[in-house]
């Protein structure tokens, strides 16, 4: 069972939470009129982006869209600075020819890689004479054409119910910073609009909108080595205040530096939080639809911990464990009154409920799909019937159930310094690498 703080944290949280919602639902003609929406809540405790070092992972925030306040926050790991053949794993000897093919393979989108490179060449050279390290900081000003190391590109969706929560909270802040280092990878977390302020589908078009922006700005890198290749470095460049940055031909910034210099979108993986997972696996689906329309994107693989899925007809748990601890089954629905259009309110909604037919795409061409779960959350038999679905058509979808631990056990504020909250992210990582790997799984629509 939970232990006496976690249940004492968990009335203060339910009460606190239920005073919120009611808030909500009584506001609800001031709150939808404002169509940019919003991202967080004043009572929301936020961490400031980082560029520094300090722990790891340096963060930086964008708002990608000037029509909404729909915004990332990039989590970029210290591993990316490292050069690709002093940080990658070596699998044994290799001939002159693989080690060119290999060469060839991390080929990045600043040009042609340097075959001659010595490792002692690549330790003096690694930035082209800028420094990155300066101050301990890091601005993304263009890397040389042989020291750019790629890394996998996560989409983090948060929790909160889909009226609460953000991609700076404090707590999700932490999360990312761990899944960025445990992982290797580049985590993008969304800042979705929240309800009631912008109701359903607004949050699912933001994730969506968000994985195409992935992919503008690939293409966009691309152009620019295009256009400059025969300019310095195969990108034009301009300095500003001492150091180099990736710009256009009019002078406007376009290229996302972090992105173009270290992110590789054809290894993308959607990891989504509570009723973010309702996001991901939406935004899956939608990427199953593009196909090779969102080339270079390539969603690889997709996480959901402890999804937000609800319907009609109850299952066991969510009888059993209807007032389980911080999101118990009223509450949340009070949520989804929220979250979904008065006129469309069902509990077998397609965003609710995943087991309804005509869903979406045949499940067979979904990406593989981890999916987390608690002993104590009465949403856990609904997730996992529906990673049941997936492995009845030979998609990769394990289950990891944890005991002991309730809904949103390893990404709560209170809880996210546990064991059990660690020993979650390195599960997921471990998994994940299957898939985002370079030398690993490869995997195929």
């Amino acid at each position: 069972m939970p232990s006496v703080a976690v249940k004492l944290y968990s009335v203060f949280f339910k009460f606190l939470l239920k005073h919120r919602l009611q808030n909500r639902i009584q506001n609800q003609a001031e709150d939808t009129a404002n169509p940019f929406g919003v991202t967080t809540r004043p009572e929301e405790s936020v961490a400031a982006p980082n560029p520094s070092f300090t722990d790891g992972v340096a963060t930086k925030d964008i708002h990608i869209d000037p029509f909404t306040s729909l915004s990332v926050r990039i989590f970029l790991p210290e591993s990316a600075l490292s050069p690709p053949e002093l940080s990658e794993p070596k699998s044994g000897p290799r001939s002159v020819q693989s080690d060119n093919n290999f060469l060839n393979s991390r080929r990045n989108s600043y040009g042609p890689p340097n075959l001659g490179v010595t490792k002692e060449d690549s330790r003096r050279n690694s930035f082209e004479a800028v420094n990155l390290r300066s101050e301990n900081v890091y601005r993304g000003y263009s890397p040389s054409v042989q020291n750019c190391r790629k890394l996998p590109i996560m989409l983090q969706f948060h929790g909160g119910g889909w009226v609460s929560g953000s991609n700076d909270s404090v707590a999700n802040d932490i999360f990312c910073r761990r899944i960025a280092k445990l992982c290797d990878a580049i985590v993008v977390a969304v800042g979705y609009r929240l309800a009631p302020e912008n109701r359903y589908p607004a949050a699912f078009d933001d994730g969506l909108k968000v994985l195409n922006w992935l992919g503008k700005q690939a293409n966009l890198a691309e152009c620019s080595k295009s256009m400059g290749i025969s300019r310095a470095g195969g990108v034009e460049s301009k300095r500003l205040d001492g150091h180099r940055y990736v710009v256009d031909t009019f002078g406007a910034s376009m290229v996302e530096p972090w992105l173009a210099a270290h992110g590789d979108p054809s290894r993308c993986v959607l990891l989504g939080v509570s009723c973010g997972s309702n996001i991901a696996d939406y935004v899956a689906q939608k990427a199953v639809e593009a196909g090779s329309r969102l080339d270079p994107v390539k969603v690889v693989a997709q996480v959901l911990m402890y999804p937000f899925f609800i319907g009609s007809v109850p299952t066991h748990s969510e009888i059993k464990l209807a007032n389980s601890y911080f999101f118990d089954k009223t509450m949340c629905i009070l949520a989804w009154k929220l979250f979904l259009p008065e006129e469309q309110f069902s509990l077998d909604h397609p965003a609710a409920n995943p087991l309804v037919p005509g869903r979406g795409p045949p499940l067979k061409f979904m990406p593989p799909t981890l999916t987390v779960v608690a002993e104590h959350d009465w949403m856990r038999d609904r997730a996992i019937a529906y990673s049941e679905e997936f492995r009845k058509v030979n998609v990769d979808a394990p289950v990891l159930e944890y005991k002991d631990a309730v809904h949103e056990f390893a990404t709560l504020d209170m809880l996210l310094k546990t064991p059990q909250a660690q020993a979650c992210a390195e599960d997921i990582a471990i998994w994940v690498k299957k898939y985002i790997s370079i030398r690993g799984h490869e995997f195929s629509y």
